[in-house]
């Protein structure tokens, strides 16, 4: 796990010395064990290093294949390394790194070598005979790569994060309203909050030629369900289920270091921790969260899967005093705000001061194994497509009737109700909203927001352009498939990827393997939908998961932000609220009523909306952005 930057002048101008130095200076927290460069003409490349696999200094990057056309700076593991570098016997290794056997690849089969790996992965390879870039990006979008294309200034300029790319000095930051739309719909960013930057699709690579000529494939579509057992035999599927699962756990515990794992009790994390057991790591090492507040406190959970797996286990215990100290080194590790995230940062730097450097982690099961509530409510509505043969405006009259001017539940079936038809790419925009149209007409004066449905926003203007292959799959992988174009991209990986690389933490995570997520998304919603949640997942890896496990309420890693809020943090959050009150895209007087009312108990205030707000005007201001 590493930070890589790299400068590519389509004129072959020199680059500047010192530039590159700057933009790896940016990401030194991606990478304490090892800094290095390589220039040449109008070329750059850095990176920085966290040793996982071949811990010696000869796989440091840049790295050069063994007939020196090739160089690369790569961030990520490939998994399955070893099975790759067999399938090229005539190659003279000299290390026993998965980044040289990943150039070793590319040297044989071009972009077509990206096939042959399982992992997670962003990389850059410089053709030194072709003049041309090549970058690429994993397929389920797990590791970040931001670049800044200005073929007018003859200039591509790339990096792990945007801090990186702005270290240059050559680009000034500017801030995307566009991109606030969804930041307040969906409290992430699907496209950059910064004017002329882009992130590379997951799943995709792009090439760029010496006069600035670019071209972009799509390699892997999360759309691409496929089963290689009879869909009619349940038995069948959750034996291939559970061989899935444990060699997607088993290709994560590769490493020369030690691998601990996250584990809060639930089904997931529990079933992650499990399967380490059982792929060979005799005694895990497990960390988990523990509250003062029992309401939130899922540490008995823990402690009982610790016991029956005989982890190594740590339980953190955390004071609002101890959140306040790292509060603010949370929101600066924020490359990109949002609203979720400062958890994964506190339990990360628990798990990297416990002495690991890889943790692994059960996020995705939840996406993949109809884990939320809105997989059971996207079922619902489909049952109510005969009324989506009668006219829009008739049907927007009869919600409206129905369901009041209102948010929340009824404000959400208002909305369903009046899209123009019940399909995933018109309505997971709407069950992921956190703010409503009118929350945000009334809060914000942001581009397309008087008029706003999911479909304007970025991630709802994705899902139009995927939804033929959207629509091919069961309804239930429709939610799925949305979920990793939505949410779980832009949010839940983003965020761990930005606040585990903060402490120098890598976060493997099994549920987001393509090979098992291909297959649980081919499997009919009868299998699927559960008697109890994820019923399919636990039924498959029967008995590795207790009862008690199995069946208690769903929490979720929550932390008691609306106390906080109220009290230990009012201070902080109230000096964020009256500054982002100031910004010309915000009503101001609309914002401190509803902070006023968060204060004095109203519940129809969430403390998620506020907190964007607080959120987004720390990001601002740290960043120097007017």
């Amino acid at each position: 796990m590493c930070g890589i930057a790299g400068i590519f002048y389509f004129n072959d101008r020199p680059v500047e010395g010192g530039i590159i130095n700057k933009m790896t200076d940016a990401l030194a927290h991606r990478g304490p064990d090892a800094d290095q460069f390589w220039s040449e003409g109008g070329v750059a490349l850095g990176h920085r290093r966290l040793s996982i696999i071949d811990l010696s200094t000869a796989a440091n990057q840049p790295f050069f294949d063994a007939s020196g056309r090739y160089v690369m700076v790569f961030n990520g593991e490939m998994y399955n390394y070893q099975e790759v570098r067999d399938k090229i016997p005539d190659y003279p290794f000299h290390t026993t790194s998965d980044t040289e056997v990943l150039i070793a690849a590319y040297a044989k089969w071009g972009a077509e070598g990206l096939q042959h790996f399982r992992g997670m992965f962003a990389l850059a390879i410089w053709d030194r005979e072709k003049k041309e870039l090549f970058l690429a990006r994993d397929r389920m979008g797990v590791k970040p790569l931001y670049y800044y294309y200005d073929k007018d200034r003859g200039m591509l300029l790339f990096a792990s994060e945007m801090r990186g790319i702005l270290a240059t000095g050559l680009v000034r930051p500017e801030l995307n309203r566009a991109a606030l739309v969804d930041y307040f719909s969906y409290q992430s960013m699907t496209v950059c909050p910064l004017k002329g930057f882009d992130q590379l699709g997951a799943g995709c690579w792009m090439r760029v030629d010496g006069r600035g000529q670019s071209t972009t494939r799509r390699y892997w579509d999360v759309t691409a369900a496929k089963m290689d057992v009879d869909p009619g035999d349940l038995p069948a599927i959750q034996r291939r289920i559970r061989e899935l699962t444990l060699q997607s756990v088993k290709r994560r515990l590769v490493a020369d270091v030690p691998v601990g794992a996250f584990l809060s009790g639930g089904i997931d994390s529990s079933a992650v921790v499990g399967l380490m057991a059982e792929a060979g790591d005799s005694r895990p090492n497990t960390f988990t969260v523990a509250f003062e507040e029992k309401e939130y406190d899922e540490s008995p959970y823990a402690e009982l899967i610790a016991k029956k797996f005989n982890t190594t286990h740590t339980n953190i215990l955390l004071k609002p005093t101890v959140f306040l100290d790292e509060l603010t080194n949370a929101l600066t590790a924020m490359d990109t705000p949002s609203g979720d995230g400062v958890n994964s940062y506190v339990v990360s730097k628990a798990i990297r001061k416990g002495g690991m450097t890889v943790a692994l982690s059960g996020t995705g099961g939840d996406e993949l194994f109809a884990g939320y509530p809105f997989f059971d409510q996207y079922l619902q509505l489909q049952q109510k497509r005969p009324l989506y043969r009668l006219p829009q405006g008739l049907r927007r009259l009869m919600a409206r009737v129905a369901f009041g001017s209102g948010d929340g539940r009824k404000g959400r079936m208002r909305q369903l109700l009046g899209l123009p038809s019940p399909d995933i790419y018109n309505s997971y925009p709407i069950f992921r909203q956190l703010l409503s149209p009118r929350q945000l007409r009334e809060m914000t004066d942001l581009p397309g927001t008087g008029a706003m449905t999911g479909s304007i926003t970025a991630i709802g203007q994705e899902l139009v352009r995927r939804k033929k292959g959207l629509m091919a799959l069961p309804l239930l992988s429709q939610v799925s498939a949305a979920e990793y174009l939505g949410y779980t991209q832009h949010t839940l990986l983003k965020d761990m990827d930005q606040m585990s690389m903060a402490v120098s933490l890598e976060v493997r995570e099994p549920f987001f393997d393509h090979d098992l997520v291909e297959f649980v998304l081919a499997i009919p919603d009868r299998w699927k939908k559960p008697t109890y949640p994820k019923s399919l997942l636990v039924e498959s890896l029967k008995p590795l998961l207790p009862d008690e496990i199995v069946h208690r309420p769903k929490k979720g890693f929550l932390f008691p932000w609306e106390l906080w809020m109220r009290n230990e943090l009012r201070s902080f959050c109230e000096g964020y609220i009256k500054n982002i009150a100031q910004r010309p895209f915000v009503n101001g007087a609309a914002l401190n009523d509803c902070w006023k009312r968060f204060l004095a108990g109203d519940e129809t205030i969430r403390w998620g909306e506020l907190w964007l707000f607080v959120v987004l005007e720390y990001w601002l201001e740290k960043n120097g952005i007017g």
